[in-house]
């Protein structure tokens, strides 16, 4: 049974994986130019009581930071009006790998990433 939960976990990270931007090695393969990120960046990570987000000067007002835990449940939504936020953890974030997704007014991803918290 043990195994079963370990292949189980390797199959999410491996789909969780495909959500980071960090893929800059396969846009230079390929010949693709990106956009400027617009999360800079975020720490600690591993995280224990909070996340720091730090944006792009030219982070649009109207974006929406959410954060998801591995199975898909929303835990926060926040509208970005810093360049830098914290996002506290409250009694749900459980120990674990979360996604975090930058969107814009309609709803379409600008970024995502992810990040985990260890407690």
């Amino acid at each position: 049974m043990k195994y079963f939960y370990t292949g189980i976990l390797c199959i999410i990270l491996i789909v969780c994986g495909s959500f980071t931007t960090d893929l800059s090695y396969m846009d230079n393969l390929f010949g693709i130019t990106d956009a400027p990120q617009k999360v800079q960046k975020f720490y600690p990570n591993p995280a224990t009581q909070f996340i720091n987000f730090e944006f792009d000067k030219t982070v649009d007002k109207s974006y929406t930071l959410e954060i998801y835990n591995f199975i898909g449940r929303k835990m926060s939504s926040t509208v970005v009006t810093e360049i830098k936020m914290t996002v506290y953890f409250n009694d749900a974030y459980y120990k674990g790998l979360y996604i975090f997704q930058l969107r814009d007014r309609s709803g379409r991803i600008i970024e995502s990433g992810k990040f985990q918290v260890i407690r």
